[in-house]
Parts: C-alpha cells; sequence; structure tokens
C-alpha cells in the first residue's frame, strides 16, 4: 500500500460488501486492509476475495470490530452490516476512537441508517461524539445516469426557466437476498424501509441544485402514503418464502410490505412547492432490478431506466441454463432477451460514491452526503409509514422519535383487515 493511500475497513461481509469491494477496482488512493464480520470465514472469504481483485494486499480479517478498528492501517471504515446491528456496530466502533484505541478518519454508513428515527440518531449522535468525518452510503446520488442528467436538467432547464417541481422515482425487483430483510423486525420494515430510502433520496438529489444540501433546499411539508401485501402474503409465495428462507415470519398473517408508495411536498429554496413521487416493491418480476426516474421542470424534463442497460443478449429456449445474477442483478431469467449492464458497481453509483468519499476523507473535508443525510430521509421514511398506518395527511413539522412502524413491530396484518370487508368493498 502506498503510504498516502487510505486505509479501508469493511465491516459487513454478504451481499453489498461483495458489490463494494468489486467498486475499488476503479477508486485510486485507497486499499482494502481489513474485513470484519460476525463469522470468521465470511470475513476471511471478503478478504480473499479483495485480493483476488486487485484492490488490497495481505487483507486482514477479524470477527472482532475493536480489532479491526485498532489495526494501524485502517483509517476508515465502511459500515454495512445488518440494520439491526447498525447502532450497536456504530457505537463499538466509537468507543475505540473515543477512548485513543483506535486512530480513524472517517466513517461510511449503508442505508438505511437505522430502523427507526431513534436508531438513526443514535448512530450519528454516536459519530459526531467521536469527531469522525462521516458519510452517508446512498449510491443513487452518484449514479451516472442521474448526476449527469440533473446536471443538464439545471444548467440549462432551470436557470432559463425555473426550478424543477416534480421528481418520480421507481425501484422495484423480486425480493431481497437474505433471510433478515424479510424479518420485519430485524429489517425495520419491508420495502418502504428497505428501498424508498434509495427512492426519497434521489428525488430530493433531483430537486436540489447542484453542490447544494438538499436539507438546506427543501423544507418538507406533508406526505401521504400506501403500503400493501400484495405478491408475499399470497398461500403460494409464502410457501415459496418458508423453502427458501426457513423459520421466516409467515407472510400469510405478518407480512413486510412488499409495496409502498409515498408522495412527499416540499417547499424549495425559491419558495415554490415541489414534489417526491416514490414507488417501490418487491413484487416486480422482470428482466432484473427496475430503477425508474424522471424530473419535470417548467419548460423540461429527464428520464432515466436501469434496464435500457448497455446491450442485449439473447439466449433461445434450447439452451439449458444455470440460475444465477451475472447479467444483472436480481436476475430472474435466463434465457431469452436479456439486458446487460457492463459495470453494475459504476452504473449503481457505488464507483462515484466510494471514489468521492474517499476523496474527501483524504483531504479531511465533510462529505456533503452525511449521516445527517441519513437521519433527514429516516424522519421522513417514518412519516410516509405513519401516514399509511393512520391513513391519514401527516403534517410537518412532526417529530416521531419514539415511533416504530406496526410492520416492524410485526403487529400489521393486512390480510386479516381485508376479510373483514365485505363483498364489493363497502364497509
Amino acid at each position: 500500500m502506498s503510504a498516502d493511500n487510505l486505509g479501508v475497513g469493511i465491516i459487513g461481509a454478504g451481499f453489498i460488501a461483495r458489490f463494494h469491494v468489486r467498486s475499488w477496482q476503479s477508486i485510486r488512493h485507497s486499499d482494502i486492509v481489513g474485513v470484519a464480520s460476525r463469522t470468521l470465514t465470511k470475513a476471511e472469504g471478503l478478504a480473499r476475495f479483495a485480493e483476488d481483485l486487485g484492490v488490497g494486499e495481505d487483507v486482514a480479517a477479524y470477527d472482532d470490530i475493536a480489532a479491526l478498528v485498532r489495526d494501524p492501517r485502517v483509517d476508515v471504515v465502511w459500515v454495512l452490516t445488518p440494520n439491526e446491528t447498525r447502532v450497536d456496530v456504530v457505537e463499538a466502533i466509537c468507543a475505540e476512537v473515543v477512548a485513543g484505541r483506535a486512530a480513524l478518519r472517517g466513517i461510511a454508513v449503508e442505508k438505511p441508517l437505522g430502523r427507526n428515527l431513534q436508531e438513526a440518531r443514535a448512530v450519528a449522535a454516536a459519530v459526531r461524539g467521536a469527531g469522525l468525518l462521516h458519510g452517508y452510503l446512498e449510491n443513487q446520488v452518484y449514479a451516472p445516469r442521474l448526476t449527469r442528467t440533473r446536471d443538464l436538467v439545471w444548467s440549462r432547464g432551470a436557470d432559463a426557466s425555473g426550478s424543477p417541481y416534480l421528481a418520480r422515482c421507481i425501484e422495484e425487483h423480486s425480493g431481497p437476498h437474505s433471510q433478515w430483510f424479510w424479518d420485519s423486525e430485524l429489517q425495520g420494515g419491508g420495502v418502504l424501509n428497505d428501498l424508498m430510502c434509495h427512492s426519497l433520496e434521489a428525488g430530493r438529489f433531483l430537486l436540489t441544485p447542484p453542490g447544494v444540501d438538499p436539507d438546506e433546499w427543501l423544507q418538507p411539508i406533508s406526505v401521504t402514503a400506501t403500503i400493501a401485501s400484495l405478491r408475499w402474503g399470497r398461500d403460494k409465495y409464502a410457501t415459496k418464502l418458508e423453502e427458501m428462507y426457513p423459520g421466516v415470519q409467515d407472510y400469510r398473517d405478518t407480512p413486510s410490505e412488499d409495496y409502498a408508495s409515498a408522495t412527499f411536498t416540499f417547499r424549495n429554496g425559491d419558495g415554490e412547492p415541489v414534489i417526491v413521487e416514490a414507488t417501490t416493491s418487491w413484487g416486480y418480476v422482470g428482466a432484473g432490478m427496475r430503477l425508474s426516474f424522471e424530473l419535470l421542470g417548467p419548460e423540461y424534463s429527464m428520464s432515466a431506466n436501469s434496464l435500457t442497460g448497455d446491450g442485449q443478449v439473447f439466449l433461445s429456449r434450447d439452451l439449458e441454463q444455470e440460475a444465477g445474477e451475472d447479467m444483472l442483478e436480481k436476475q430472474n431469467a435466463e434465457q431469452g432477451l436479456m439486458p446487460v449492464i457492463a459495470d453494475e458497481p459504476a452504473s449503481y453509483g457505488y464507483v462515484a460514491e466510494n471514489t468521492h468519499l474517499v476523496k474527501m476523507f483524504r483531504s479531511g473535508a465533510q462529505p456533503l452526503e452525511s449521516l445527517d443525510s441519513g437521519v433527514s430521509v429516516t424522519a421522513l421514511l417514518m412519516a410516509a409509514y405513519y401516514a399509511a398506518e393512520t391513513q391519514t395527511v401527516v403534517k410537518f413539522p412532526i417529530d416521531l422519535e419514539d415511533f416504530v412502524p406496526a410492520v416492524a413491530r410485526k403487529q400489521w396484518r393486512p390480510r386479516a383487515e381485508l376479510a373483514g370487508v365485505p363483498a364489493g368493498g363497502q364497509a
């Protein structure tokens, strides 16, 4: 490792960690030097993966967070652990820094920042108390398809005719990879928490001028929301879920939501009303994960869709194919006409995200997309859950510090409620 390179410690060795490690093939001035996981064999596996890709040498593996951050080669850490561990992991890191046993420059934390507002605030408070630079790992605001089109819209459209007023952001796929995502208590909810954190922040990003903090440009006014169990609560698919992940909660009775839609209204820096429409689901079955974005303004618009890809391949029905995701994340088929994304870590924003954070941490500067951004997103998501539960329009300001969604408490029973509705839908 070069003397002026940052030493990066990865905490977590699951699906998202591999995406981040793959991104490091395109990142300069830093090397992955250590990996920690609750399971040492997983940490060792990711460490060897990093070495095989040439993004680190002699990458150390730990099953203890304190040991990782005390490693003198580790300058910054990326926290990529499951949602229910987030507070404990970050507080453990910060305790080592405050006690003087670790000398870190910065910390980056994967989305969402917490399962609820109380947890998100706890994460941010611990990091501030340790005096660390911090970044919120929201890859979509670094995705080239968004950053380039957003820059063009603002420079050529907004400057001449006024700021944009409507962002539509959609993320859909057929369901998560790991069992803990399906456990609404461990994950903090369902698709609203898992995916709408992306869509909401992408919408705020598109509606905000380049170089400006969305928290300074957009003042939340209200939110309405709907959540539903559409696919995975059906008997056939609840059974399939049990077979894939033995011990998972019964989605016939206590599901996580697999569909969520919310409309967030803001007042922008020009004093104008603007809206983010966010729709997310685990019920989309197609070639892969669908990310769709639109931005509308007085005399302009933009759109982007992940499934346009960089190319296409066709494989006939006569070819016997093994299931896999080598062409596209969340791939649902291995035959037919399929889009191909040549470099998913780059296309989805991980390369630009990690490049930016490395640059900021090396220079001692605070990234704009910070843990404060993560707190704001969590506050808005909790308001959306509250709006969906109460079937009301939630007005801001509102503080939902102690609110935990019924989904996350495993007390949401949409099919039981539906059973009480007479035929024809009249109550």
